[in-house]
């Protein structure tokens, strides 16, 4: 077997074989494939496209080119939640102690963020001595301990993904549907959980553009889960404006505690968690419909368990934990600045990669893994979709520590939001399951 047969064979359309799929995964993490190869390869693929078995294939090649956590006797009843990235989006923080508090297990593993904010780990990172790189035995063993524990990513888990995701970075042949997915998948299942939930984002600050797409780029991963026996719900949720009114790293630890509080019982951020929360109940076989998991969930907030159980986990991990009472705590800013409306009416849309962008300007995100961020800036929005302002009042709040990174967010800023005389129509976040 050559590598350069199985290009051909994708070049004219043919379908691979599982040893063909191997042979290639071996050949890329052996060094035997040539950089040129594996790109040529993946640009056949990007124009001729995958089968389910294909994709299924690789996605299995991709988990056994690393290690895979064995998580045991809990693996059947762990759940594992990944969302495709947006902005704002904190469901993780807020999801995963309201899930350890219900008597779910819960072994997370995220990873740094790039682009205009930092991802989970970052966002946990601005919480005062977090640790987040625990060794893969230190997280069993705290799961085991107090029901819960999120770590940093290993390279040691699907190195292989690693390697192509660098080459479909470079060759334009990231927005492959099944290359997308296989990455994705193969990522969940090599962290060693046996029942996935998948917040599959589409919108303008999402990188599936269109609900359709999202349908299915989803409909792809929920087979890979059944054909690798893993059981797979997917959420096509929207990401057109913000998730929640924060947007940075310690703003969005501040909103998720604010939820665990019982503080926020409305608005997206509640409505996303609670869905989220009841899918895995119903999931896991502990409650027969969403509907009755739901006022579970809600009553595990209400009364305090969940925050104690973020507080748990705070300490657990290093951080310092009065921070729940004290935001004092979470690194400074200098500066907070007032964007002011110039006219009354209704908030008709709010522009997600706007106020993204402007967060990068401040410091909040990072173009590669080893660039500093500054944990404190970010932005805090007032006034959301639908909501009605007056002339003066507060649109939206820019935290910085750098006057020049001020003003460059703020003309971003300004732009996202779009004023009308009318209120407007607030479609539904979820647009549709798929199992």
């Amino acid at each position: 077997m050559r590598v350069v047969d199985i290009i051909e064979a994708k070049k004219q359309g043919r379908e691979h074989t599982k040893e063909e799929i191997d042979f290639l995964i071996n050949s890329l993490m052996n060094g035997t494939a040539a950089d040129y190869q594996i790109s040529a390869w993946l640009m056949a693929v990007y124009f001729q496209g995958m089968t389910d078995d294909e994709t299924a294939y690789l996605t299995d090649a991709m988990v056994r080119s690393g290690e895979v956590i064995d998580l045991g006797e809990l693996a059947g009843s762990v759940i594992d939640k990944h969302s495709t990235g947006g902005v704002g989006d904190k469901v993780t923080i807020t999801l995963i102690p309201l899930l350890a508090a219900c008597g779910v297990p819960v072994a997370k593993l995220s990873g740094k963020g790039l682009g205009h904010t930092g991802g989970t780990i970052d966002k946990l990172e601005s919480i005062p001595g977090f640790h987040t790189g625990l060794s893969i035995p230190d997280m069993i063993a705290q799961v085991k301990k107090i029901g819960v524990a999120i770590g940093a990513q290993t390279q040691k888990l699907t190195p292989a993904d690693g390697k192509l995701y660098a080459l479909r970075d470079v060759t334009a042949t990231v927005d492959s549907r099944p290359l997308i997915a296989s990455s994705v998948v193969s990522k969940k299942i090599a962290s060693g959980a046996d029942n996935i939930i998948l917040d599959v984002k589409y919108g303008s600050g999402a990188f599936m553009k269109t609900p359709e797409d999202a349908v299915k780029l989803s409909e792809i991963m929920v087979k890979i889960g059944k054909k690798l026996n893993k059981n797979i719900t997917a959420v096509i949720t929207s990401m057109d404006e913000p998730l929640g009114r924060a947007v940075g790293n310690s703003v969005e630890i501040i909103e998720a505690i604010e939820f665990l509080k019982g503080n926020i019982t409305e608005g997206d951020i509640a409505e996303l968690t609670y869905d989220f929360a009841a899918l895995s109940l119903v999931q896991l076989g502990k409650y027969p419909d969403t509907e009755s998991a739901k006022k579970f969930v809600k009553e595990v907030i209400s009364s305090g368990n969940a925050l104690e159980k973020f507080r748990e986990l705070i300490i657990t991990q290093g951080g310092d934990a009065g921070v729940i009472d004290d935001y004092t705590k979470f690194p400074p800013v200098k500066y907070a600045y007032e964007l002011k409306s110039d006219r009354d009416g209704y908030v008709q849309h709010i522009d997600a990669l706007k106020i993204a962008y402007g967060c990068k300007l401040l410091g909040a995100g990072r173009e590669k893994k080893t660039d500093d961020i500054d944990y404190g800036v970010g932005v805090f929005i007032n006034k959301k979709t639908g909501e009605a302002v007056k002339a003066g009042e507060t649109l939206c709040i820019i935290y910085s520590n750098d006057e020049k990174k001020t003003q460059s967010a703020l003309k971003y800023c300004k732009e996202a939001f779009t004023l009308s005389d009318t209120k407007p129509v607030v479609h539904d976040l979820i647009y549709e399951i798929i199992k």
